[in-house]
Formats: C-alpha cells, sequence, structure tokens
C-alpha cells in the first residue's frame, strides 16, 4: 500500500503551522519523513497527526475538552 506524502509547504497548509515548526517535528521525530532521490523531504501524511485529539481547533473557540476552561 503507497502512503500519501506531502510536501513541507503542502504539510505546513494542512496543518496551519510555519515551516519551521515542521523542521521541529522532523527533528524531534513526531512526524515520519522520507527523502526523495533530488533531496527533497516529503512528510507521511498520516504522521501529521497521530490522534485525533491532537488536530488543532480551526474554529477560533477554545477547546474545553484539553483545556479544562470554558468559553
Amino acid at each position: 500500500m503507497d502512503r500519501q506524502t506531502l510536501s513541507i509547504m503542502k504539510a505546513c497548509e494542512a496543518v496551519g503551522v510555519s515551516r519551521r515548526t515542521i523542521y521541529n517535528w522532523i527533528s524531534a521525530g513526531k512526524v515520519e519523513y522520507v527523502r526523495t532521490a533530488g533531496g527533497s523531504i516529503r512528510i507521511f501524511a498520516d504522521t501529521l497527526w497521530r490522534d485525533a485529539s491532537e488536530r488543532p481547533i480551526s474554529t477560533g473557540v477554545p477547546n474545553t475538552a484539553t483545556t479544562g476552561h470554558t468559553a
């Protein structure tokens, strides 16, 4: 089975973080990646979020399940 990969920029867009954050995740082993024959990095899309509870909330409303606070 082939796993979907994303370029650094596409990974940034998918999770709403900066390039630096993606590189930090790579260094910390938080995401899996491969290098292409040309040396580019491709992130495995299924490792951007290892758990659905880790996904960021994009509504702008605080996530009370993780913060324990209500709006």
